[in-house]
C-alpha cells in the first residue's frame, strides 16, 4: 500500500511541477519575447501556439495537478497519515484554484483571440492584441505562482510521508523485536523455574556429607 501511495504523491507532484515549469517559461521568455514583435506577429504565433498545446502531453499534466493530487490524497485518508494529507489538502487547494484561473481566465481569453480571425484579416490588430496580452500575461504569472507553490507544498508531503513510513517501520520493528524477547524468556521459563530446586538439594547432600563425617572424627578424637 505504501508503494501506491508514494507512486501517486510522486505523480501529483511531477504533474504539477511540469505544469508549473510551462507557466514558468512563458512568463519568463515566450511572453517578453513577444512581446517585442508587431501586432500580426504576435497574434499569429499566440494563435498557433493554443492549438498545439493542446496534445496529451500536455493535457496529462494539466488535469494531473488536480487529479493526481485528489488520488493521492484519497490514499492517505487515515489517522496514520493525518499530517500528510494536511499538506496534500493544501496542495490540493492551490491547484485547484491555479486550474481554475487557466480555464476561467486564460482559456476564455485564448478562445477570444482565436474568434478574432485570421491575422491577414483583421481590421484593428493593436485592439485585438490589447484585449488579449496584458490580461493574459497578468493571469499566467498568477497561475504559474500558484502552481510552483503547489509543487513545493507537494514536496514537502513527501518528505512528511517519508518520515511517517520510516517511524512505521521503526515502530513495526521494536515491537517484533519486544515479542521475540518475551517469547524467548516465555521459552527458558521452565529452566529457571527449576533452577532454585537444585540449590536445597544440593546443600541437603552437602549437609548430609557433614553429618556423616562429624560422627566419625568425633570417635576418632575420643
Amino acid at each position: 500500500m505504501f508503494a501506491l501511495r508514494l507512486a501517486a504523491l510522486v505523480a501529483a507532484t511531477l504533474a504539477t511541477g511540469l505544469i508549473a515549469g510551462v507557466f514558468y517559461a512563458y512568463a519568463t521568455s515566450v511572453m517578453p519575447a513577444l512581446n517585442r514583435t508587431d501586432d500580426r506577429a504576435m497574434i499569429d504565433l499566440m494563435q498557433k501556439i493554443n492549438v498545439v498545446i493542446i496534445n496529451p502531453w500536455f493535457m496529462i499534466g494539466f488535469m494531473g495537478t488536480v487529479g493526481f493530487t485528489i488520488l493521492a490524497a484519497a490514499l492517505h485518508l487515515g489517522k496514520d497519515h493525518r499530517t500528510t494529507l494536511i499538506w496534500l489538502g493544501v496542495a490540493l487547494v492551490l491547484n485547484v484554484i491555479a486550474f481554475a484561473v487557466t480555464s476561467g481566465l486564460n482559456v476564455p481569453l485564448n478562445d477570444q483571440l482565436a474568434a478574432a480571425g485570421d491575422p491577414a484579416q483583421i481590421g484593428d490588430l493593436a485592439k485585438v492584441r490589447a484585449d488579449f496580452e496584458s490580461a493574459w500575461v497578468r493571469w499566467n504569472i498568477i497561475r504559474a505562482i500558484l502552481h510552483t507553490l503547489a509543487f513545493l507544498v507537494l514536496c514537502g508531503a513527501l518528505f512528511v510521508a517519508g518520515i511517517q513510513h520510516g517511524r512505521t517501520q521503526a515502530s513495526g520493528s521494536v515491537a517484533t523485536q519486544h515479542v521475540s524477547r518475551e517469547q524467548s524468556a516465555s521459552g527458558a521459563g521452565p529452566q529457571t523455574v527449576g533452577a532454585p530446586y537444585r540449590a536445597p538439594i544440593m546443600a541437603q547432600q552437602y549437609a548430609f556429607g557433614q553429618s556423616t563425617a562429624h560422627p566419625a572424627g568425633a570417635h576418632h578424637l575420643g
